[in-house]
């Protein structure tokens, strides 16, 4: 089964401004995701600071290349593939009983504690860029199918922002009302 290339342009699209943001996020402050990514204990602390250097730049390259069609496959399953290791990263400290750390998903201006419902966000961002990985059906787009690609992105970018904010907000949401 092939879907309509608007449901995998989208998903690309939506994948790459997410990638692209993440990227912004640590190249903004890039002591805060050097610190991070030690804080998660999964890397020896001779290899924290090149990594914490690639990372970003690793993600602005295949945000750039989930926007090239040639490229999007290929771009799409390494998206995919990120994304599930940055699950994997979380679920191996969850295990460990290490939920005080910051994930490092909210970007410079916020912490947020990693708790088991970051790996149901991180799957279904998998689902989404395996979704762009996929041969949809060939078929010339006009005008309006490029109005709803941008418009399916951005209503995906809505929800992930809004479940994203509520997500980094519960803790102080909790204590709020008292629980």
């Amino acid at each position: 089964m092939h879907p309509d290339p608007i449901f995998i342009i989208a998903s690309a699209l939506a994948i790459a401004v997410l990638l692209a943001s993440a990227a912004t996020h640590k190249l903004r402050a890039p002591a805060r995701f050097r610190k991070q990514l030690a804080d998660y204990q999964l890397l020896p602390d001779v290899l924290v600071r090149p990594i914490a250097r690639t990372i970003p730049v690793a993600e602005l390259m295949i945000a750039f290349a989930l926007l090239v069609p040639a490229w999007r496959v290929y771009a799409a399953l390494t998206a995919a593939g990120l994304m599930a290791l940055y699950a994997a990263a979380i679920g191996i400290n969850l295990w460990r009983g290490r939920r005080d750390i910051d994930c490092g998903c909210a970007g410079p201006d916020q912490a947020q504690p990693l708790r088991p419902v970051l790996l149901l966000r991180n799957s279904a961002l998998v689902g989404l860029a395996l979704l762009a990985s996929v041969s949809p059906v060939v078929r010339d787009l006009g005008v309006f199918d490029g109005f709803v690609t941008v418009a399916a992105s951005a209503v995906a970018l809505l929800i992930y922002a809004a479940a994203d904010g509520l997500l980094a907000n519960s803790p102080l949401l909790l204590k709020l009302i008292g629980r």
